[in-house]
């Protein structure tokens, strides 16, 4: 099992584990912004619910559930820790239809076991024999039947957690992490990632090409009564889950910065999502409907129109006559699908503002966009993300 090769690699310790000490240090993590720290000694990531982590090295073999933390990885240069990853071949595939245009870039998926099928087992973590596993334990506490000395024994013998799930829709953490929970964006949560993998420079660089882009598309939205309305929704047995474009959370990165008039804004939902009927997604008739997951190998998008146009409210839709029936990203997106799916969708809006969207064929990669009509330089991101800068 390695525990103590895992002991030797790492110190974490938190408020979160009913205080527990783990590896022989506690810690509160009370700093107001979250920024890890080094010395000679090793260096500190804090991301709450867990507090400060404390690492004596970079780790090597880092689990991952859900693909954002598996993209933070890739971008840092540390793909090749990730062991274990959420549906696997549709977080892989879609990954690399991204980093097909980054040069020198890839995601080595295949083989990777997904470590939420069946559910999460505490068999497969010691198995596993993780230096940091990227997951919150208030979802593994909310999803599965953990209890708070079952998340302690993993973080003392194997390796500790770190990871912000809630932040995704704002969504109430488990009770045994209310107190000291706290929300962040997508780059806030890889500024604390980076500190994990000792890898400020490369965030620096990162951050910076997301904020030219993220000024570059605010200083170029139309007034608000000209923008389209969009619902985001994923189609399903005769209804459709439908998502806030507007909302906070991370799950909203690349829809929040464009500011498009929501047509769902009126409705709400107690869940992570919610659901409609074809009749009512008519009532709010929005100009655009963005595809969740529509760039995955889960979803046609031909067929999705397909659908669409050969059911009798279905085919009355605005969107679907206008042919503006659009592929979306995925909710879990890292900072270099973020950069992508924030172009994506800039385009799939406000095509005389940032240049219209060439369409998306299933089964291939991100679309090749002239290179005066992107919004972003992919060599620049490539480099970085090489280590090359």
């Amino acid at each position: 099992m390695g525990v103590d090769r895992s002991r030797r690699r790492f110190v974490a310790a938190s408020t979160a584990f009913g205080g527990a000490v783990l590896a022989g240090c506690i810690s509160g993590g009370d700093d107001p912004a979250g920024n890890g720290h080094s010395n000679g000694d090793g260096h500190t990531a804090t991301l709450q619910p867990v507090g400060d982590v404390s690492f004596d090295a970079v780790p090597e073999r880092v689990f991952v559930a859900f693909p954002q933390y598996a993209d933070m990885a890739v971008a840092l240069g540390h793909g090749d820790a990730v062991t274990t990853l959420f549906s696997t071949e549709m977080s892989g595939t879609t990954m690399n239809k991204f980093y097909d245009h980054l040069p020198g870039v890839s995601f080595d998926w295949e083989g990777l076991p997904n470590p939420l099928e069946g559910g999460l087992r505490k068999e497969q973590l010691y198995e596993l024999d993780s230096d940091v596993h990227f997951l919150d334990p208030s979802y593994v506490l909310k999803h599965d039947d953990w209890t708070e000395d079952d998340i302690d024994d993993i973080a003392s013998t194997v390796g500790p957690w770190i990871g912000n799930f809630h932040s995704g829709v704002h969504s109430d953490p488990a009770d045994a992490y209310a107190d000291q929970y706290e929300f962040y964006t997508l780059w806030e949560l890889f500024d604390r990632v980076a500190d994990v993998f000792q890898e400020r420079e490369r965030y620096a660089e990162l951050k910076a090409v997301y904020d030219e882009l993220h000024d570059h598309i605010a200083s170029n939205l139309p007034p608000e009564d000209e923008r389209p309305t969009a619902a985001r929704v994923t189609l399903g047995d005769g209804q459709f889950y439908t998502y806030h474009l507007n909302a906070p959370g991370y799950w909203q990165a690349d829809t929040r910065p464009l500011a498009a008039n929501d047509a769902l804004a009126d409705r709400s939902w107690s869940g992570d999502w919610g659901t409609v009927d074809y009749e009512t997604m008519l009532d709010v008739d929005p100009d655009v409907i963005l595809h969740l997951w529509g760039i995955t190998s889960q979803y046609s998008i031909d067929n999705i129109r397909d659908e669409l146009e050969s059911h009798p409210v279905g085919s009355d839709l605005t969107a679907v006559q206008n042919d503006r029936v659009v592929a979306g990203g995925m909710r879990y997106q890292g900072p270099l699908m973020n950069l992508f799916q924030l172009e994506m969708a800039a385009k799939q809006l406000y095509p005389d503002e940032f240049g219209a969207w060439p369409g998306y064929e299933p089964g291939t990669p991100y679309p090749d966009i002239p290179e005066d009509e992107r919004l972003f330089d992919r060599e620049r991101v490539a480099t970085i993300v090489r280590g090359e800068f």
